[in-house]
């Protein structure tokens, strides 16, 4: 089960004026479970995202890319669970482009102004016909509170859906924030999550909101790491309909536009950390925060070298304190002229290693007692500056393993 982690109600969800969601049953792989989502968008929105770096990208992201960088304004977006659409060549994108035109044709918009996005298995060809036959429903299904179904329909492996809201207030005019996001394995940062879409009634700027989600998506979903794999199919977008009562942001200066960046960022690095929480066969939710680096980079550096070791991972799991493995990942970690003398590692509130070894005054009971937790902070202090980096990641189980093994299946 997730790791401390309960799934929103549909009350948690706030609705977010200028959007709506619909959701169907297409049997894309398998029966009885939403598997496709329409978002439309009020027609003044603004909608910008950031996306997998992963060559190998799928259909999806090559079309949405251009869609969104051809200025013409996003009235939808579409999105398929159970066939990820990737690796799947010139069929693959024309797939894409049909599912568009139709989702075009239904809410009388153009194609350029739809955004497809697909998650699932790689390297399968998408069952158009399923899809095409899904979105009628998608439509007549669209409401504002719609939020808990859309969160259900784009799920995979995940064993619970992720969503977060959150109000501000800005000029005295209430403005809220909803987001969703699927993801659990195939988790590793070179851009965001596997799938994430927030939206907010306020009116903003479409390159501030470029901005806007660059700097959540560094915030958050590019600090997690489940399985050290960097998907195919990695999308987060944010939407502004820009349909509330607040005035419109335009600079970047502003305190309005600080506030809402704060707002938005606090509902990704939410759904960021639920989806580590959610992390396949995940029973530990860790904490690394290496801090006094010369660098951020250099502390996220050695933080993924920590995050992303199996063998760290699975001492996790067995709640063995055999930590000299973190010491050997921050070793590898490729920080050239690091003093390990002067590093100190803590659990929790234990040293554990110090001036190059262990720590005098640890006991590995007190290690045994930390790593039990279902929640432990790993704190790296390289005392050569005042740089901090904070990534979250998860243990490896054995049911990451027969997941991954039988997830075609």
């Amino acid at each position: 089960m997730p790791v401390n982690l309960n799934p929103p109600s549909k009350g948690d969800l706030l609705t977010v004026r200028g959007v709506l969601l619909g959701t169907a049953e297409a049997a894309i792989k398998k029966p009885d479970r939403k598997d496709l989502l329409i978002m439309h968008l009020a027609p003044q929105s603004a909608v910008a995202g950031i996306f997998t770096r992963n060559r190998f990208c799928a259909a999806p992201v090559v079309v949405a890319r251009e869609h969104l960088a051809s200025g013409k304004g996003v009235r939808a977006l579409v999105v398929n669970t159970g066939n990820a659409n990737a690796g799947t060549g010139d069929a693959g994108l024309a797939a894409a482009r049909a599912t568009c035109s139709e989702v075009a044709n239904l809410l009388d918009c153009g194609a350029d102004q739809v955004l497809p996005f697909s998650t699932g298995v790689i390297m399968e060809p998408l069952p158009l016909a399923r899809v095409i036959a899904g979105l009628p429903h998608c439509v007549g299904s669209l409401r504002e509170d719609n939020w808990l179904d859309a969160a259900h329909a784009i799920m995979t492996t995940d064993i619970v859906a992720k969503g977060a809201s959150r109000q501000i207030t800005l000029a005295g005019k209430t403005v809220t924030i909803t987001g969703i996001a699927k993801g659990s394995g195939m988790i590793h940062p070179n851009m965001a999550t596997m799938l994430g879409y927030i939206a907010t009634d306020a009116a903003v700027a479409q390159p501030l909101l470029q901005q806007m989600v660059r700097h959540a998506g560094d915030a958050s979903f590019n600090c997690i790491t489940v399985d050290g794999d960097t998907s195919t199919n990695d999308a987060l977008v944010l939407i502004a309909t820009g349909a509330g009562d607040a005035p419109a942001i335009t600079d970047a200066g502003s305190e309005a536009f600080a506030k809402l960046q704060a707002a938005v960022s606090e509902v990704a690095i939410q759904l960021a950390q639920a989806i580590v929480r959610d992390g396949e066969g995940a029973t530990k939710f860790i904490t690394v925060r290496v801090e006094g680096g010369s660098s951020s980079a250099e502390c996220r550096q050695i933080a993924y070298a920590v995050a992303r070791s199996p063998l760290v991972k699975t001492a996790f799991f067995a709640s063995d304190p055999n930590l000299g493995r973190i010491l050997a990942a921050i070793g590898y970690a490729g920080v050239e002229d690091l003093d390990v003398q002067r590093l100190k590692l803590y659990l929790d509130d234990v040293l554990v290693a110090e001036h190059g070894g262990r720590a005098a005054s640890y006991r590995e009971e007190a290690g045994q007692r930390i790593m039990g937790q279902s929640d432990i902070t790993i704190r790296v202090v390289l005392d050569r500056g005042a740089a901090v980096s904070t990534v979250w990641t998860c243990d490896f189980s054995y049911d990451y393993v027969k997941i991954n093994a039988s997830y075609r299946s």
